[in-house]
């Protein structure tokens, strides 16, 4: 967003910029800038930078270029260390001894201590619904000295390392032990990390752009980098984080060059982009797919009466949506009702037999609950395919009978407002594949009956997720899956409103960018 109206030549610039775009005409040379910079357009702009505070993707894109983790994820799943060098087991799996790699600083250029990584464990686990688990199952976790420390449990938890590696937010970044302890019960506001590019505090400008210089610092390891895991060389100078709301302006900046990549492209871009001078396009399967999701509140309104919840099931029509989006049938899956994504370990369609499209069938249901014609108040995401999504629903409801109002915002505005439990019923999202392939990482089924947005709760549902933290076999683990996603469909905690890729743009002189749903700049280079 602009801070000022444009001069004349601006508009003028725009207007070339958006013809030559339109006609898929080759791209203009590209804009000077410093060598060695990249400008990037994410999916939103970066609002909350407290790594703890939130699930949004955008806070987790920023935290993996500023912060670094004691374990990481490669592309196979393989969760391999990161920050820890070395690591041991007593007999009985109940003492873990971790010891950090030599070199590691924070951008202070204060080292990276055994206190730090405690600290940060103790600020992330109960703010992580597997980080509860961890915690119910912790005696202690303490300092053995500078490099090392002890975390001992109760019981063996065979998941460990999965909890310490795993990529979903909050990732328990490693902060430091006096930010962490300067901030208190409230946010992190002093950024610090140890990670391979450092934040500009003084160079970021709120609604335009946000300013990441590589770490001079940063003691990479010494393996060839996977997703996550392994070395992160950064080969440039710096990360420019640019904000533009509107698709068809960040498709336009990209085809001429003012722009190196953008996160998400607007399907209706697709074609021109294709054909533009010097831009690639980035298509993704499996995991880095994405499930679009409607999310309800189920602590007022009208969805906190489980009835009316279930009359949801039938008004989602995941074709229609798909189509209004104008997602290419290449990039989706066709009536996706599988929590745990479809096309992965643990695709079930147990209980999925009630959602079914219908909606004279919601008008009947509707028509027999205690529902009196209340304001359904759906929050909207301005100008994104969430938005239109939640349009094609709001129709389907009020042919069913229900009264929405719908309220358009940014996405920075929608986070602040599902904080609170009332004044909002329900807002349309998508998540990376890999934040919903599990249980016990699925936003809306691993925070049940916690304090998280929607605050939907089926006591049923939390001993089965410690069953499935337990389990050791592939079998075992489906058996529990579907048993959750049978009670889930009962409770109705979200609807799935699609399975799909979300092609990345990017100029052909970025050389190395990883194929990932993930942004990742370190290994690029230009």
């Amino acid at each position: 967003m602009l801070t000022q109206p444009p001069g004349r030549r601006a508009l003028m610039r725009a207007g070339a910029i958006a013809g030559l775009a339109a006609a898929g005409l080759p791209a203009l040379p590209r804009a000077a800038q410093a060598a060695g910079t990249l400008t990037l357009v994410l999916e939103s702009e970066v609002v909350i930078l407290d790594p703890y505070a939130t699930t949004a993707a955008i806070t987790r894109t920023f935290g993996y270029h500023v912060w670094d983790t004691l374990f990481a994820m490669a592309e196979n799943g393989e969760i391999r260390p990161q920050m820890v060098r070395s690591h041991t087991t007593s007999p009985d799996s109940l003492t873990w001894t971790f010891t950090l790699r030599d070199g590691l600083k924070f951008h202070d250029g204060a080292p990276v201590t055994a206190a730090d990584c405690v600290a940060s464990l103790k600020r992330w686990m109960p703010r992580d619904p597997l980080g509860r688990m961890l915690q119910a199952v912790t005696a202690s976790v303490e300092p053995r000295d500078a490099n090392s420390f002890a975390l001992v449990l109760k019981e063996p938890f065979p998941l460990l390392l999965d909890v310490l590696g795993k990529p979903n937010a909050p990732v328990p970044f490693i902060l430091p032990a006096r930010v962490i302890e300067a901030a208190g019960n409230g946010r992190i506001t002093e950024i610090i990390g140890s990670g391979p590019f450092i934040f500009r505090q003084n160079q970021w400008r709120a609604g335009d752009r946000m300013v990441l210089d590589r770490n001079p610092n940063y003691v990479p390891r010494e393996e060839a980098p996977d997703f996550l895991a392994g070395g992160k060389r950064v080969k440039v100078d710096s990360l420019v984080l640019r904000v533009m709301p509107d698709e068809g302006t960040a498709a336009s900046a990209l085809a001429v060059g003012e722009v190196d990549y953008v996160q998400y492209l607007g399907f209706d871009q697709l074609s021109r982009l294709e054909r533009a001078r010097g831009v690639e396009l980035m298509g993704l399967t499996g995991i880095h797919m994405f499930q679009g999701n409607f999310r309800l509140n189920h602590a007022s309104g009208p969805f906190a009466d489980p009835e009316i919840r279930k009359v949801m099931l039938h008004l989602v029509d995941q074709k229609s949506i798909m189509q209004a989006i104008g997602i290419p049938a290449r990039f989706a899956k066709s009536d996706c009702t599988s929590f745990w994504m479809c096309d992965a370990p643990l695709e079930t369609k147990a209980g999925s037999e009630a959602a079914r499209f219908d909606v004279a069938k919601a008008r009947e249901m509707l028509r027999r609950t205690n529902y009196k014609g209340e304001p359904v108040v759906m929050l909207q995401v301005s100008a994104s395919i969430s938005q239109t999504a939640a349009q094609v629903l709001a129709q389907s409801m009020k042919e069913a009978g229900f009264t929405v109002d719908e309220q358009v915002m940014d996405w920075g505005t929608v986070l602040a407002r599902r904080a609170n439990k009332e004044g909002w019923s329900i807002f349309p999202v998508y998540s990376n594949g890999i934040d919903m392939v599990s249980p016990l990482n699925h936003f809306y089924i691993a925070s049940t009956c916690a304090d998280y947005p929607g605050w939907s709760c089926d006591n049923r549902i939390p001993p089965l997720l410690a069953q499935f933290a337990k389990a050791e076999t592939m079998a075992e683990k489906k058996r529990l899956a579907d048993e959750i996603q049978t009670i889930a469909y009962e409770l109705v905690p979200n609807l799935m409103w699609g399975q799909f890729a979300r092609p990345a743009g990017y100029r052909d002189r970025l050389k190395g960018l990883p194929r990932s749903s993930f942004p990742i700049f370190w290994e690029v280079s230009v």
